[in-house]
């Protein structure tokens, strides 16, 4: 069975989705259950965009042992420099260089001429081999790129000591036979290709990025590219998990498979959803919601006599479990530990001793409290932000034919509480301007969006706001069983970061590629 190498770009292109910006701590998060998950390449960054951006890829790079670390760089020695730094310390660095080579960009974009492109290329290459053992050459937008022209680029950048040669449709633009065709070309045609692995990285703009990367893989792609939940620039990227059991289920006719850990694929799911800021839709493939619910009373009738009538995967392979009883008021510390380790989480004492104490509030509000209450309230607070306010109390009054009104109390880091009171729109609005009074941040609400997190009247709610000031862009999440109190904790949150990202140097989005 040939294996399929996995290279993972959801701390890179996949930040690179609107409305997304990860911190330090959450790419070390995501990068660490990304190792758990078995995926061979995590593409941490892209070093050259900012000093912030280089100290996550080096955080990750620190962090992270069992898989290759990338750093992104365009074919400029300055770049490549950055990513030297940048992957100072990891056990198996990479570099990712790229060069666009499609008519429209040479002309546009670029305004070289072919022999230009080339030369650029076999430099940035050559200086890149000083420092890296292993590099990663992308022909940005080779998917439109005359086919005779890619074969040339492709020889040159093995010539020149190319590892790895990436041909991604940086567009969605191909169709699957289009761009299968180009991967079995340069296997047939390119000198010396036998001794290097092509990679196949798709966008899904018409939405064929899963289907182009499988064609890729027929004709003879060694490495697939994508990210969790097929985040990314535009319309996204291709789903991993999509890849991963797409070849898992029909290895019949694959004939290949990765090496990932599949029963992680729910839990990186959920915390690249968390983390992100972005919910799965209900209807996404392997980890939507819905993904193994039955509805229809025929469906239904035949899972319930042979699952296979319906199923082509069980959701156990992926790791949801089913059928488990929820923990309760009366459950102890070491069921509740036991739990977290069923839930995937190996925690500290002191965090496994605050995340009880958030449990057992949480259980004298509810009957019943889930795997899926457990892990919002854990994945709440997964990262840490300096608390320079904290949320103490609110107070709203609202009526239909009244103004709707907000009291707030915060405590600050170095203990003063500060109480203001404010009116609004709607009750949020109210508690929105009583907060921004008491910690005097001018800042704009971007976002606002809210998500059950299980059923029932007495659910947990999980909100999620996205705030800008000036060129900073953060976001912050809260949940409770009060859809109030979780807005304002989310609030609070988004605040901290702001102030927390601050200390940093904003990254400019124009200055982050599309490969």
């Amino acid at each position: 069975m040939r294996k399929i190498y996995v290279f993972d770009t959801s701390l890179r292109d996949g930040e690179q989705s609107p409305g997304v910006n990860l911190n330090i701590q959450e790419k070390v998060e995501i990068g660490l259950q990304l190792e758990k998950l078995g995926v061979d390449r995590i593409e941490a960054g892209f070093p050259a965009a900012s000093p912030g951006d280089l100290a996550a890829v080096n955080a990750v790079a620190r962090a992270v042992k069992n898989a290759s670390i990338i750093g992104l760089s365009r074919s400029r020695e300055q770049d490549i420099e950055a990513v030297r730094e940048a992957l100072k310390g990891a056990e198996d660095p990479c570099i990712h260089l790229f060069l666009a080579t499609s008519p429209i960009h040479r002309k546009h974009k670029l305004r070289m001429e072919k022999h230009q492109v080339l030369e650029a290329a076999a430099a940035a290459i050559t200086y890149a081999k000083k420092y890296f053992s292993k590099i990663e050459f992308s022909a940005e937008d080779a998917g439109r790129t005359e086919l005779d022209f890619l074969c040339e680029v492709t020889e040159l950048a093995i010539r020149s000591g190319a590892t790895v040669v990436n041909i991604p449709d940086t567009v969605g633009y191909l169709t699957p036979y289009e761009y299968g065709n180009i991967f079995k070309t340069l296997k047939e045609k390119v000198p010396g290709v036998e001794k290097i692995q092509l990679s196949a990285h798709c966008h899904d703009d018409l939405g064929m990025a899963t289907v182009n990367a499988l064609a890729a893989i027929l004709n003879g792609a060694d490495q697939i590219e994508g990210t969790i939940n097929g985040i990314g620039e535009r319309a996204g990227n291709t789903a991993i998990e999509e890849v991963a059991m797409a070849l898992e289920t029909r290895q019949d006719y694959f004939q290949a498979k990765t090496s990932l850990t599949l029963s992680e694929i729910a839990r990186t799911s959920r915390l690249v959803s968390k983390l992100t800021g972005m919910p799965v839709p209900g209807n996404k493939a392997i980890v939507g919601a819905n993904a193994f619910a039955h509805e229809s009373g025929i469906h239904q009738d035949g899972v319930l006599k042979e699952k296979t009538t319906y199923e082509i995967m069980s959701p156990e392979k992926i790791g949801l479990k089913g059928g488990k009883l929820p923990l309760g008021k009366l459950s102890g510390r070491h069921a509740f530990r036991e739990k977290l380790i069923e839930l995937g989480y190996t925690l500290p004492d002191e965090q496994v001793n605050a995340a009880f104490g958030k449990f057992k509030d949480l259980a004298d509000k509810k009957k019943q409290v889930s795997d899926e209450d457990i892990l919002a309230l854990i994945e709440e607070k997964l990262i840490e932000t300096p608390e320079v306010f904290a949320l103490e109390t609110i107070q709203v009054s609202y009526g239909n034919q009244s103004t709707p009104t907000a009291s707030v109390r915060i405590r600050t880091l170095d203990g003063q509480t500060l109480d203001e009171a404010a009116v609004g729109n709607g009750s949020v609005d109210a508690i929105y301007n009583a907060i921004d009074k008491a910690t005097r941040e001018e800042v704009e609400l971007d976002d606002y969006s809210i998500q059950s997190v299980t059923h029932g009247k007495d659910a947990l709610g999980e909100v999620h706001v996205v705030l800008k000031q000036g060129d900073y862009a953060v976001q912050g999440r809260g949940v409770s069983t009060d859809i109030l109190e979780a807005s304002a904790r989310a609030y609070v949150d988004a605040v901290n970061r702001l102030i927390d990202k601050r200390k940093t140097p904003a990254r400019g989005r124009d200055n982050v590629p599309s490969i």
